[in-house]
């Protein structure tokens, strides 16, 4: 597992997002075809309506690189990479659902 690096979450903010993210399914997967207009599209639709996704990486390179990468295109919070699967979180500014945990 990857404790990547994140510009607004304190670590233990993306630690409470892996768990609330931990029993939940991919919504969006990068296939053969790679990064794509649509698959960019997808995650952008499922953050906007869910706030925390899973995409799921089908045998990337450079799963950290990639993961980074389609993190700052969504302009989200990257939380981790466990296995092929990255965890983004985006709030939603105008109906926000996930409530972070503050010290």
């Amino acid at each position: 597992m990857s404790e990547a690096k994140s510009g607004g979450l304190a670590g233990f903010q993306r630690r409470f997002l892996r768990a609330q993210a931990h029993p939940r399914r991919a919504l969006v997967q990068v296939g053969d075809a790679g990064v794509t207009d649509a698959v960019l599209g997808a995650i952008d639709a499922a953050l906007r309506d869910h706030e925390l996704i899973k995409v799921r990486l089908h045998a990337p390179a450079d799963k950290h690189a990639l993961a980074e990468a389609l993190a700052a295109h969504a302009h989200a919070d990257l939380c981790g990479v466990v296995g092929h699967t990255v965890i983004l979180y985006r709030r939603n500014p105008d109906d926000p659902r996930i409530r972070l945990p503050k010290r």
